[in-house]
């Protein structure tokens, strides 16, 4: 049986499951980009993401000894919630591990989901950690593993969405955009697509911060990152699968990479103007458009938003990253005259009237001319930065711009 197959098959398994999201035009950014974008909700799913879909149909498909061994998992947070759930409803054990450093609200809709079927062992700093754990329990224990996404059961259940999403508009569809951590997603629906709607464009989205699968394909074979950075948590991993590269490398018209800076900026448009709650790799999809503006002029787009859970305790992070992204929030050490009125000839003399101090950090040292200080400051107009680099210049303060500094400004800042 060709995947094609499988996809269709698991449409019937994952009936009564998971719910056919909504796919609905949004008009602002339909009107933004002058296009007809369409938003496929996956983030209204029965787990708040798409991930039930390929967890249910592989842990259904066991056998009876083997759903009676357990199962186990490894997962940034949407994967394990799709196998906790499933877990539940079939009545099976399941072990969940999942990096240290995932956001507490998806560790306890884990917990939520799975109630007593589930244990959740939390190691790590990354998904690949986890995934090592996990690989070595599964195998010392004899359990069968569920991977997040290189397993041909899995990879059908999450192409159901592109089946839904042709289901639903019966209109040529020129592009979709599809966010990409290990492929899962990306590979099901860019197979149904292939067979169903071939002129369709299907465009991979990768955070700037772990571009693993368009690392892998530049490469032309499955590559490792060294680093990445794990904000994006939903969609960064250091290694694609087999599996979903072979696919992916096929079937995908091209991928972009998104700053991270931007999806922040996006999570708080969505909020702010739809009431949408939506998850950095929810919005990795809608980030990329502003990349594509020109090619989707007129053309009818569809963007998979593919989870909503997100962490209220990020905000604070989420609006910071977005400002230094669109260059609204500077941070600066300046060496200040250790005289009286140096603070106040900065505030008055260098600032504009529209312009923040939101940091402010200084010690006044005895016997020296000039003590330096730790500045953020927040902007009305991004422009606004030139002149206050060029007052400083004038007035005699000497700075260090941190923003092009990162390792120095995560150690006084971050």
């Amino acid at each position: 049986m060709n995947l094609f197959q499988q996809i269709q098959e698991a449409k019937e398994q994952l009936q009564g499951v998971v719910m056919a999201t909504p796919l609905t035009e949004n008009i602002n950014i339909s009107n933004e980009f002058n296009a007809t974008v369409l938003l496929k909700r996956e983030d209204l799913q029965t787990v708040r993401s798409y991930k039930i879909r390929g967890a249910y149909n592989k842990i259904s498909s066991l056998s009876a000894e083997e759903k009676a061994q357990g199962v186990i998992c490894a997962s940034a947070g949407n994967h394990a919630q799709g196998v906790a759930y499933s877990c539940n409803l079939l009545q099976l054990k399941g072990k969940i591990y999942m990096p240290s450093t995932t956001p507490k609200q998806k560790i306890k809709q884990v917990q939520l989901f799975g109630k007593s079927f589930v244990e959740i062992v939390l190691i790590g700093d990354t998904f690949d950690d986890a995934f090592a754990a996990a690989m070595k329990d599964s195998k010392e224990n004899n359990k069968i593993f569920i991977h997040p996404f290189d397993d041909e059961k899995v990879i059908a259940g999450q192409g159901t969405v592109g089946l839904e999403i042709l289901e639903s508009y019966k209109k040529p569809i020129d592009y979709v955009f599809v966010p990409i951590g290990g492929g899962g997603l990306a590979a099901g629906l860019s197979e149904v697509f292939k067979h169903l709607s071939p002129h369709t464009k299907i465009i991979g989205v990768e955070p700037e911060g772990a571009p693993s699968m368009k690392t892998s394909i530049e490469n032309g074979e499955v590559t490792i990152l060294d680093n990445i950075n794990k904000f994006v948590d939903g969609a960064a991993v250091k290694q694609v699968g087999k599996i979903t590269f072979d696919i992916c490398k096929i079937n995908l018209s091209d991928i972009i990479l998104v700053p991270e800076g931007k999806v922040c900026t996006s999570i708080l448009r969505l909020y702010n103007e739809e009431a949408m709650v939506v998850e950095p790799a929810g919005a990795l999809s809608i980030a990329a458009l502003d990349f594509y503006k020109e090619e989707i002029k007129g053309k009818t787009v569809v963007c998979v938003v593919s989870g909503s859970n997100n962490d209220i305790e990020r905000t604070a992070e989420i609006k910071e990253r977005s400002l230094l992204y669109e260059g609204l929030m500077h941070y600066f050490m300046i060496q200040f005259p250790q005289r009286p009125g140096s603070l106040k000839e900065f505030v008055t003399d260098i600032l504009g009237p529209d312009d923040d101090i939101i940091y402010f950090q200084f010690t006044k040292k005895n016997n020296r001319e000039v003590g330096p200080a730790v500045v953020g400051l927040e902007l009305k107009n991004k422009n606004d930065i030139f002149a206050i680099k060029e007052k400083m210049e004038n007035k005699g303060f000497e700075y260090e711009y941190l923003n092009e500094k990162q390792e120095l400004f995560n150690q006084l800042i971050g």
